[in-house]
């Protein structure tokens, strides 16, 4: 089992549900219910959907297969949140559940096989496979906000304009081995 590893997916995976949670924190209500049209998903039903897969996937993650017979893909993008609370229950609950998977990883079940509908994985290529997957919804949560806020959204990274005092900044302190996520995520 690679601890690095481990340690390196957390924090990726909470730097992604901070960029979620500091889009969600940034807009209104409404706004968190609004489609650019009928063909796209609002956050609220991109966030339904990450709640959906999430539990599926990382619910008795060692032992049983990741697609969820009780679970309702189809229905994950149906807009039935119930306010912003709702949302962020479910956005929680989510990410509980993966964090809760990965904290029971060890050395005695790191080479279990993990099956999503019936396709074996190891304990890494499963992981990997969701850490390609929510980062590409938080992303399209990110889009959105910024779509929504225009000029009143805040940046989450380098501000435009800025990529020179901040790389200035970097390259004036000492070389390091640090995690990419170190500076935005304090524990």
């Amino acid at each position: 089992m690679n601890q690095e590893y481990l340690e390196s997916v957390r924090k990726q995976f909470e730097y992604y549900k901070m960029l979620g949670e500091k889009t969600i924190a940034q807009l209104g209500d409404e706004q968190l219910f609004w489609k650019y049209n009928e063909e796209s998903n609002s956050i609220a039903s991109i966030v339904k959907h990450l709640w959906g897969n999430m539990l599926s996937r990382w619910t008795d993650f060692l032992t049983t297969d990741g697609e969820k017979e009780w679970r309702d893909r189809d229905a994950e993008f149906e807009n039935d949140i119930d306010g912003r609370e709702d949302l962020l229950a479910k956005w929680n609950e989510g990410w509980e559940c993966l964090f809760k998977a990965l904290d029971s990883l060890d050395a005695s079940n790191w080479n279990t096989v993990i099956y999503i509908r019936n396709q074996g994985h190891s304990v890494m290529e499963a992981i990997n496979r969701q850490l390609a997957h929510y980062p590409y919804h938080v992303g399209q949560i990110v889009f959105i906000g910024k779509m929504a806020l225009d000029d009143k959204w805040s940046s989450l990274s380098i501000p435009r304009g800025n990529s020179r005092s901040y790389n200035a900044d970097k390259f004036a302190q000492p070389k390091a081995r640090t995690h990419f996520t170190d500076e935005y995520i304090k524990k």
